[in-house]
Order: C-alpha cells, then sequence, then structure tokens
C-alpha cells in the first residue's frame, strides 16, 4: 500500500445508523513520528485545534492501559472545555484504544480507536469512534470534528515544501553493458523497480525518473523531495533492484537550490 493523491485530504463518514465514525488521512511521515505526536502531552497542545475554533491548552496523560488522559482547552469565545478518559489498548506506533468523554456531549462515553499504518511513503491514520447511537447531531459533528483534527496533524508533522531537501539519485546498473544483455530475472526486477518508484511519484516523494541513455552506458536517473538524508536511505534501501542483491547501486548528490513546479 502507498500513499494515494484523494487520501492526502482527510476524510470522515459519520454512519448515523450505525452511530460509528470513520476518518482516515495518509500522512508523509513515519507511523513513529505520528504517534509521538498524537499521544506526547508536550506535542498535542501545539496542534489540537486553531484560534478560530477552540485550542487544546492541556494534555495529561499516563500512556498505559488503564492510564487516564484528560484535555483542557478553550474555544474561540471563551467558554472552556474538557476531554478525558482512559486507555484501553496501546500497541505502539500502531494503535491506540480510548475511551471518550466530552463534557460538551452530556457526559456520554464514546470509544476512540486510532490505527496508524505503516505504507509506501509515510502513514495511513484511521479514526474509528464509535458509541453515538440514537445521538445523531452528536455524530455528525464529531465526524466534522475528525475531519479538521486530522488535517492539523498533517500539518503539524508533515515538513514545509521549504523544509524539504531534494536529491538527484543516479541508479548505476550491474555491469557496463547494462540494459543491453540483461537476463530476464533482471528485466523482471526492473520492472517492480519502476513500480516502486511510480508509487513515490504518486505520493510526491519522485518528481521525475525515468532511463538516461548515455553513451558511456545508460544509467537511472530519480529526483527526489525528501524530510532527511535518512529518508532518501530509506527510499534506496526500499528499492527492489537494491533488495535483489544483483548488483545495483546508487550514486546520490544534494541539490541545495532546487527549482521545481508541482
Amino acid at each position: 500500500m502507498t500513499i494515494d493523491k484523494k487520501h492526502r485530504t482527510p476524510r470522515a463518514l459519520a454512519d448515523v445508523d450505525a452511530g460509528k465514525i470513520l476518518a482516515s488521512v495518509d500522512i508523509a511521515a513515519t507511523a513513529e513520528r505520528v504517534f509521538s505526536a498524537f499521544t506526547n502531552p508536550e506535542e498535542v497542545v501545539r496542534w489540537w485545534g486553531s484560534d478560530d475554533l477552540y485550542r487544546t491548552k492541556t494534555w495529561t496523560s499516563e500512556l498505559e492501559v488503564g492510564g487516564g488522559w484528560r484535555a483542557d482547552g478553550v474555544s474561540a469565545d471563551g467558554t472552556p472545555f474538557v476531554v478525558k478518559g482512559e486507555y484501553l489498548e496501546i500497541d505502539p506506533p500502531r494503535k491506540l484504544v480510548q475511551t471518550w468523554k466530552a463534557d460538551w456531549d452530556g457526559g456520554h462515553v464514546t470509544t476512540l480507536t486510532v490505527l496508524f499504518e505503516p505504507i509506501a511513503g509515510g502513514t495511513r491514520v484511521t479514526v474509528r469512534h464509535e458509541g453515538f447511537s440514537g445521538r445523531v447531531e452528536s455524530c455528525r459533528g464529531h465526524g466534522e470534528g475528525w475531519a479538521r483534527v486530522l488535517a492539523w496533524l498533517t500539518a503539524h508533522v508533515e515538513p514545509p515544501a521549504a523544509a524539504q531537501r531534494f536529491f538527484c539519485c543516479r541508479l548505476i546498473g550491474p555491469r557496463p553493458t547494462f540494459p543491453g544483455d540483461a537476463t530476464a530475472e533482471e528485466l523482471g526486477v526492473m520492472r517492480e523497480h519502476a513500480a516502486y518508484w511510480t508509487r513515490h511519484l504518486e505520493a510526491g516523494r519522485a518528481i521525475v525518473f525515468g532511463p538516461v541513455m548515455d553513451p558511456k552506458g545508460a544509467w537511472g536517473l530519480g529526483v527526489v523531495r525528501v524530510p532527511d538524508e535518512a529518508a532518501l536511505r530509506e527510499l534506496e534501501a526500499g528499492d527492489p533492484v537494491i533488495r535483489s542483491g544483483i548488483g545495483f547501486r546508487y550514486e546520490t548528490l544534494p541539490m541545495p537550490r532546487a527549482v521545481f513546479r508541482d
């Protein structure tokens, strides 16, 4: 599974008949990074809310099964609010299950499940919020709210374009005569390689890629934008041609002043 452009915008569906909400978004960051942003009290207060709606001012928690959590905030008109609950299941950085009791929701207790699924290029965050049976307006309101929350989370976790780094990647074949004398095995791996880079292109990580017919010997070109060099190494290491162990290698160079059009 890889980041899909249509999943880059948070989506939320409120099933008012079943009393549950399903929301999701693809984020260009590791599951570890997203899980931390969702659970670390120091981070949560930096991103959960906006000046025109409400702000989470404090977040306290005991991140353990049976431990409690509490969020205190204030709405745009100055009205204070409290949301609190208990952790039911914790599987970092993959899954979080907790109860949810908001003081504006009549004291009802609902259950929140958040999944952090690693995908090529990032993490798919899926929110399942249940327990709204018979409370149509509350279900709808929380559905709209989760779409906003996932948008805030994405903006916090993903580095802005200005903070991203660009690299020129040169893929060198197993021998100077490649691909003119490629074996059936090598051609199969190259097809996997093309599919791999296509997924990164669709995710926005790759800007362009393809073969360069150099008279001295063909090679592959890829230009990528990633948060840091560690992300670049991860991308290279995950390429089927590198994992095949049949002699391909990358030469990469930074592009400190890249100019591009999205």
